[in-house]
């Protein structure tokens, strides 16, 4: 969407938008402020607060507790641990960024040339942050209801296919979440090996928790990737230490 365009306008092209997410806004301002990129207040002069960083901010909460109701609801049997996993998955950037892109989100957002030029509307994090800042905005316009039928029209219908995609499981976060929650601080990561030819080099990171004294190692072509395989293997750990211990009580 253009930066120029009267309110008129955008109304008009929304109403597309509207239509592919089965909620129409009473507040239209509500939903342009939605689209509007911090990138976007160069071109109007409006302060901070005009960018849809509010709404997205609103719409993370918002997510969270409706993914973390269906989640408590519909998986009984699981604990606290099993459930995190499956809502970290789900609320992840990628899994949020891809349904943002397959309702074309993108082609709405207000932004500046350079963001634009850079590839703005298609870069993932805008994206996953639309479908904060919509949900946000359906919630402020609509209510809890009318949010909580989004997310599951356009998230949790499609949950079993998300959770099976492992690629948008975030293993370093869930390390991180897990280890301060239990007070052990902040999981260190170093490279302890590489090897390969320049074009397909191969690393061996090493993540520890210095307050556990564990330390697992992973491998991948890249730091980035390593660091997650490191991560996954000492949550895995992690998790077979607590699985040994509540068998020998």
């Amino acid at each position: 969407m253009s930066p120029a365009g009267s309110a008129q306008e955008d109304d008009s092209r929304f109403r597309t938008l509207e239509q592919r997410i089965h909620f129409r806004f009473n507040n239209k301002e509500l939903l342009r402020q939605a689209f509007k990129h911090r990138s976007y207040l160069n071109v109007t002069q409006e302060n901070a607060s005009a960018s849809n960083e509010r709404l997205e901010f609103l719409g993370d909460a918002v997510l969270d507790l409706i993914v973390t109701e269906h989640l408590y609801q519909n998986f009984p049997q699981e604990d606290e641990g099993r459930l995190s996993k499956k809502k970290s998955v789900l609320v992840s950037r990628k899994a949020l960024g891809n349904i943002a892109a397959e309702l074309a989100m993108g082609e709405y957002l207000f932004l500046d040339k350079g963001e634009e030029k850079t590839g703005g509307r298609k870069r993932l994090s805008n994206l996953a942050n639309l479908f904060e800042s919509l949900l946000g905005a359906i919630y402020l316009d609509g209510g809890y209801d009318a949010a909580r039928e989004f997310v599951r029209r356009f998230l949790l219908s499609r949950m079993k296919d998300v959770l099976a995609r492992t690629s948008y499981v975030n293993y370093k976060s869930e390390l991180l979440e897990l280890s301060q929650a239990r007070g052990w601080g902040v999981p260190e990561y170093r490279t302890v090996e590489e090897y390969g030819p320049d074009h397909r080099k191969e690393f061996v990171v090493a993540a520890r928790i210095r307050k556990k004294n564990l330390e697992s190692r992973g491998k991948g072509l890249s730091k980035k990737r390593a660091e997650q395989m490191a991560a996954r293997n000492l949550l895995r750990e992690l998790n077979a230490q607590r699985n040994s211990k509540e068998e020998s009580q």
